[in-house]
Formats: C-alpha cells, sequence, structure tokens
C-alpha cells in the first residue's frame, strides 16, 4: 500500500520527465542536432555532478558547469552565466518538481515573498546590471562569492547541520526579508553569475533562522529553478543569448533532467554533511584556481578586490549567524 501511494505522488514527475525527454528527442532527431549533442559530450559529464550538487546543495549546477565552461574550456564568462540560466532551468525545475511530490518542507511564507522580488530583478539585472560587468569581474565575483560559502560551511559545518526545525520568527520577518533577498540576489548576483540567489535565502534561513537543511536546501533549490527560468526566459526575449549555450545545454539537458533529483534522493539516504563538506573545499579551490587561471590578466588591485570580496560576504554571513542566535536567544528567554 505504501509503494503504491509514492507511486502514485510522483506522479507529476515522472510525466515531467517523459514530457522533456520526448521534447528533447524530437529537437534532437528532427533538428539534426545529433552530432552537435555528441560533440559536446564533456559538458554532460561535468554536468553529471553539476546536478548532483544542484539537487543536494544550495548551489545551482551552474556552480560547476561555470568553472568548467570558463576556467577549464577557456570560454567566456558571458556564455558560463547563460549556460547557468538555461540548464538550471532543466536540472532545478526536475529537482523541485520531485521535492514537491515528496512533499518534502519549504519556508513557504520567505519563498512566496522571494518569488516575486526575484521576477522584479532578475530582468532588470540582466538589462541594466549585468552589461557593466566585464567578464573578469563576473569570473572574480563568482570566485569570491562561493569561496566564502565554502570557508564558511568549513568552519561551522558541525552547526550548520545540527540544526532541527526552524527558530520561530514573525511573518512579516519572511515577507520583508524574502522579497529583499529575491530582488537584491537576483538584480546583483544571478544576473551577473546566473547563480547565488540560492545560496543567498540558504543563507538567510540557516544562519538567521536556524532553519533545518532539509528545509533550507529544498527552499532555495525552487528559488533558483524559477530565477533561472525567468533568467533564461528574458535572455531568449531580448534575442540575446551567448553563442555556444544551446549547444552545451543540448547535451548537458537530458543528464540533470535526471541527476538533480537524483542527487536529492541521494542525500536524503547519505545525509548532507559529507556533500557539504566535498562541495566547500571545491569552492576554495575554485577561488584559487580562478586566480592562477587569470593571473595574466590580474593586477593587484584586482587580486586585493576579489579578497575584499571573499571578506565582504563572510562579514555578511556573521552579521546573519549574530543576528540568528539572539533570535534563538529571546526564543529560548521567552518559552523559559
Amino acid at each position: 500500500m505504501e509503494n503504491k501511494k509514492r507511486s502514485g505522488s510522483l506522479l507529476p514527475f515522472f510525466t515531467w520527465l517523459l514530457l522533456f525527454y520526448a521534447g528533447w528527442f524530437s529537437l534532437v532527431l528532427l533538428g539534426d542536432h545529433l552530432h552537435t549533442a555528441l560533440a559536446h559530450w564533456p559538458m554532460a559529464a561535468a554536468m553529471a555532478v553539476g546536478s548532483y550538487v544542484a539537487g543536494s546543495t544550495p548551489m545551482g549546477g551552474g556552480t560547476v558547469g561555470f568553472p568548467v565552461l570558463v576556467l577549464l574550456m577557456d570560454l567566456p564568462a558571458m556564455l558560463g552565466r547563460d549556460f547557468s540560466f538555461a540548464i538550471q532551468a532543466v536540472g532545478m525545475t526536475s529537482a523541485s518538481i520531485y521535492i514537491l511530490c515528496q512533499r518534502l518542507e519549504i519556508e513557504w511564507p520567505m519563498l512566496r515573498a522571494a518569488l516575486p522580488g526575484a521576477l522584479i530583478g532578475t530582468p532588470l539585472g540582466i538589462l541594466y546590471v549585468a552589461p557593466l560587468a566585464s567578464d573578469l569581474f563576473i569570473k572574480l565575483l563568482f570566485a569570491a562569492m562561493w569561496c566564502s560559502f565554502g570557508l564558511l560551511h568549513l568552519r561551522r559545518i558541525n552547526e550548520i547541520t545540527s540544526y532541527t526545525g526552524m527558530t520561530p520568527h514573525d511573518i512579516a520577518f519572511d515577507h520583508k526579508i524574502g522579497f529583499a533577498v529575491g530582488l537584491l540576489g537576483s538584480l546583483s548576483i544571478s544576473a551577473i553569475t546566473g547563480v547565488g540567489i540560492d545560496m543567498m535565502i540558504y543563507m538567510v534561513l540557516v544562519l538567521w533562522c536556524h532553519a533545518d537543511l532539509k528545509i533550507a536546501i529544498p527552499t532555495s533549490v525552487l528559488l533558483m529553478a524559477f530565477t533561472s527560468l525567468v533568467g533564461i526566459s528574458v535572455k531568449l526575449l531580448l534575442g540575446d543569448v551567448q553563442p555556444g549555450t544551446f549547444e552545451n545545454w543540448l547535451a548537458a539537458a537530458p543528464v540533470v533532467a535526471i541527476g538533480a533529483p537524483l542527487g536529492a534522493y541521494v542525500v536524503s539516504i547519505i545525509g548532507r554533511r559529507p556533500t557539504l563538506i566535498v562541495v566547500s573545499m571545491l569552492c576554495v579551490v575554485q577561488f584559487v584556481w580562478t586566480l592562477v587561471h587569470e593571473r595574466a590578466n590580474l593586477t593587484v588591485w584586482n587580486v586585493s578586490a576579489a579578497l575584499l570580496g571573499v571578506v565582504l560576504f563572510l562579514l555578511l554571513f556573521q552579521d546573519m549567524y549574530r543576528h540568528g542566535y539572539r533570535l534563538a536567544r529571546r526564543n529560548r528567554q521567552h518559552l523559559g
């Protein structure tokens, strides 16, 4: 009886997969794109890892796709951003459908406020902020942001993975903070790098609200999926998708459609701590890798700015942590 109930609850997910693969095969075969998909197999291989990361951590698949395209294949950072939007629109959407079918716990009040913020901020960021960012700035922003994420988790992994439930807080807090994260995160980070808004809402939930990772990560996945759909839709409407995005997407899309929800399933068995530790170390490594890769283009000011970026992100996270500690203490005193 339990198996029948579980199978029925996953029907929308399997329906989505059926429709997606039918559409992908039609596109490949009718459009004569089989050779193109096969020629870009390295990206499909990379996104086998990226999609697992997307489903099991507060990091979109673009956090793997971006450095592979930009650092390993030496392609423009703007291509990495557009590919991140495009591939997450499949992988993170697939993981989101799986999460909703499994009825995993979501911080809905904050997410509902963040969605309209992202809907406003993403197009504005793509139109007015992203064009101001140079290729080097995009690379350094991406590297600094995720390095700070890695350092924080390596420092506080035991505490972060020990939270259960959430610290009770006012619903008005959810609405204000959620909208601010959606608007500012999409406007200033995701519109430039293609990723990041998922990390921001995750950090608010974990550091400020002491949320269980089983709540924070699914919430971040849904927000990144929505932002990616908005982002790639805006790029397509503007006719401003970077050359190479479609070819790499074509190869990687069938992998991430199943890989991201598989990541969400696997961590429900093995736990999130091992994955977060490995991913955090890779975040720090990619920062060093970026500086080495771009050494010919870097000045003392560039390197200083990148290091300052790491520090500023860490200070922001520390401020969230301090607020979260105070909120939890007040709650304990109230209950006491």
